[in-house]
């Protein structure tokens, strides 16, 4: 599943919630972040209840997107225990986002994922 955040339930689905939050800020006319949403889905079906994936319209919502200080997208941010954990911009991969959320391999120390910007082409 993945879940649509807005001003009206950002609080209670993302800074109250129980298990990590893993949000994509984006926009309808953002073409790599439509490239993001097939691997959502893949991730929220894959994950169940373990994690809440969940995207946030930059345009619709732009309050929250100010106040976090997003300048690009798509930007991804996890949340955990209310608190921004990880954060990167660009399209990532499904391990990379696992890795984000600590999820990758419960037989593995969580691999810390740095932050890196979107190539740019001349």
């Amino acid at each position: 599943m993945v879940y649509t955040f807005t001003t009206e339930n950002f609080e209670n689905e993302v800074l109250k919630s129980q298990v990590p939050v893993l949000v994509e800020f984006w926009a309808t006319w953002c073409g790599p972040c439509q490239r993001v949403a097939p691997i959502l889905k893949d991730l929220g079906a894959e994950l169940g209840t373990k994690a809440k994936i969940g995207k946030l319209d930059v345009d619709e919502e732009y309050q929250i997107a100010d106040e976090l200080g997003i300048m690009s997208i798509p930007t991804i941010i996890v949340f955990k225990d209310g608190k921004v954990h990880q954060s990167m911009i660009g399209v990532q991969s499904k391990d990379t986002l696992k890795k984000m959320l600590g999820l990758w391999n419960q037989s593995l120390s969580l691999v810390t994922v740095q932050r890196v910007s979107p190539l740019r082409f001349i």
